[in-house]
């Protein structure tokens, strides 16, 4: 007998002749355009660009279809009269329109909630500062290597809301949530991973706490029968036990745990009744540097229910780093090239200036989300031979690290560059061979770049370029 998905066929139903708000043409909304104007939705779309910003396949699109639209900085003055609204992630539940609109009756949703609203099937979903698109993906490989029809999706992959009626109960979807797409939320993951929280995103929550409350909606409404995967090293997540509703799973590099999953330098150790068997050698991964052995670990242990530890290993064992994230782009003169582009935050370079024992080159600097680079200053001031900065958080990085220098007393040769390109050029006549150059920002890329992975492009292609 072939599956239906009630929850599916009931919202078909209900959303006919509705009328619809979509807020925001970014990668999470643009294919509710199809999917609702084949659900017979009465849409109005929604977007802080000019029309003359929007691009002209979207554009045709939305007139083709006849959707309302409205369009500028005020576009949300329009917002009245919904029976729904699709928010995108970075429209956050607080913005007074929306919660007006609430207060009337309206449904506040986005697409990752509705999905996860009708999935028939177990979902798996990770959040945290950093290491979530690296955790996710070795989650979704895991399963994959096992034999599972695993759909991958949130903030990577495709938007998986249009793929409902692809999904079976025997199936599985693996999420990477952002604050941004779980504020607000009211469902959580069969099965919830917290990486670790450290200040992030800073200049659009409303503060620190407004951010933590976002990320642990990942596990606040799971039951009895959720698996909660949480950092023991990191206080916020390890403190996040006390509000578990299921079952916790801790994960460390630190402590020598009585149960859970351990890094034990290069060895990674299952941990129950405090007999630490071990399971897999850092060394036999593609992925560099001890926060990637984290990662791994993490992977393990959410994987565990419904995978054996030796397909588990056999996936790490194949995974090669995800785009952006310490991607080697090549190797010249000697000298190695790192693209490391997704590290939008102090804490993800200080992992990646931790992944390597050589003399380091690093270009660092770009958007200023309002976080602190204070404890940037001794790592670099330790492993970095020469720092090249752009951007308009240059001039923090630059501050911290003098300061540093100063109550060490020595010396860093540091290069203020206009662009990525002078920095690439600078970085090649400074680098010696046997030392590796590392692109890893620190830093948010909407200063100067479209998004990170724009960045990390331009980066590639400067390098590719270089003879």
């Amino acid at each position: 007998m072939s599956f239906k998905n009630e929850k599916l066929e009931e919202f078909n139903e209900y959303i006919k002749f509705r009328k619809v708000a979509i807020i925001g043409l970014g990668v999470s909304n643009l294919p509710l355009l199809d999917d609702m104007y084949h659900k017979k939705a009465r849409v109005t779309v929604f977007d802080e660009r000019n029309i003359e910003k929007i691009p002209k396949h979207v554009m045709d699109k939305i007139t083709s279809y006849g959707f309302g639209f409205s369009f500028g900085k005020n576009c949300l003055e329009n917002l009245k009269g919904f029976d729904i609204i699709f928010r995108s992630p970075s429209c956050l539940p607080t913005k007074f329109e929306l919660q007006q609109e609430e207060n009337r009756g309206a449904i506040v949703t986005t697409e990752i909630e509705m999905l996860m609203k009708m999935c028939p099937c177990k979902i798996i979903g990770v959040t945290g500062s950093d290491g979530k698109t690296t955790t996710t993906s070795l989650i979704h490989a895991i399963l994959q290597k096992a034999g599972y029809h695993a759909f991958l999706g949130g903030n990577i992959g495709t938007p998986l809301f249009t793929k409902l009626s692809e999904m079976m109960p025997e199936d599985i979807v693996v999420l990477e949530l952002s604050s941004f797409q779980l504020m607000g939320m009211e469902i959580s993951p069969d099965i919830a991973v917290m990486t670790n929280i450290t200040p992030n995103h800073l200049n659009i929550h409303k503060d620190y706490e407004e951010y933590i409350e976002a990320k642990k909606n990942i596990f606040k409404y799971q039951n009895e029968n959720g698996i909660l995967i949480l950092n023991h090293d990191n206080e916020i997540t390890k403190n996040c036990e006390k509000e578990a509703n299921g079952k916790v799973i801790f994960f460390s590099r630190q402590e020598k745990l009585d149960n859970g999953f351990m890094v034990d330098g290069r060895v990674i150790k299952e941990c129950e009744d405090k007999i630490r068997k071990h399971i897999f050698n850092g060394e036999d991964a593609i992925l560099r540097g001890e926060h990637n052995l984290e990662n791994i670990a993490t992977a393990i242990a959410a994987t565990k229910t419904l995978v054996s530890i030796e397909t588990a290993v056999e996936a790490i064992q194949e995974f090669k780093p995800v785009e952006h994230r310490i991607e080697l782009v090549r190797e010249i003169d000697q000298v190695k090239w790192y693209n490391d582009s997704a590290s939008s935050s102090p804490t993800r370079t200080l992992s990646g200036l931790h992944a390597f024992d050589e003399d380091i080159v690093l270009i660092a600097g770009g958007y200023d989300k309002n976080l602190d680079y204070e404890p940037l200053a001794k790592p670099i001031v330790e492993k970095v031979k020469a720092l090249l900065l752009m951007g308009q958080t240059s001039g923090k990085i630059f501050d911290v690290v003098k300061e540093e220098l100063e109550s060490q007393n020595k010396d860093l040769p540091i290069y203020m560059c206009e662009s990525l390109a002078q920095t690439v050029t600078m970085a090649k006549k400074l680098a010696k061979p046997g030392s590796v150059v590392l692109f890893s920002p620190a830093s948010a890329s909407f200063d100067m770049f479209k998004d990170f992975a724009d960045r990390g492009n331009q980066f590639k292609k400067l390098v590719n370029e270089l003879s």
